[in-house]
């Protein structure tokens, strides 16, 4: 058996985190017209619950990309990888910003747009981390 690093918990903790900030917005979504079969009052009820798992996963990953930046020689990597990673940072800020007006949002179109640049930045900036870590 191979031994476990601490490059395989980074990354396994980075994955973890994206796991749940993405997936979680993906299953919420899906859940949405479910749970209006119970109460008008379902759906946010649920969202604000899962609002503590998911900006905790958030977290989790900004703290695990410092580590994963620190890891690296950002100035010895090209232009084009440098380039990807400055793309990939202003997505998981999109992200973060759409997911936190989603949740201040008080109107139905606010709601959605919120929620769709969240989840549409966070599913690109796991595309770009993957790009990033050579995995593609």
């Amino acid at each position: 058996m191979l031994s476990v690093s601490w490059t395989t918990v980074r990354l396994f903790l980075h994955v973890l985190g994206a796991t749940v900030w993405v997936g979680g917005q993906l299953t919420l979504a899906g859940l949405v017209p479910a749970l209006r079969r119970f109460g008008p009052d379902a759906p946010r009820v649920v969202a604000r619950r899962f609002r503590v798992i998911a900006w905790s996963a958030f977290a989790l990953l900004v703290v695990t990309g410092v580590w994963n930046l620190l890891a690296v020689e950002v100035g010895d990597r090209t232009t084009a990888w440098q380039a990807t990673l400055g793309l990939k940072l202003l997505l998981v800020a999109a992200s973060g910003i759409g997911a936190a007006f989603h949740a201040g949002a008080r109107g139905k179109v606010a709601l959605a747009a919120g929620g769709a640049v969240g989840l549409l930045g966070g599913l690109a900036a796991v595309l770009l981390g993957l790009q990033l870590s050579g995995a593609t």
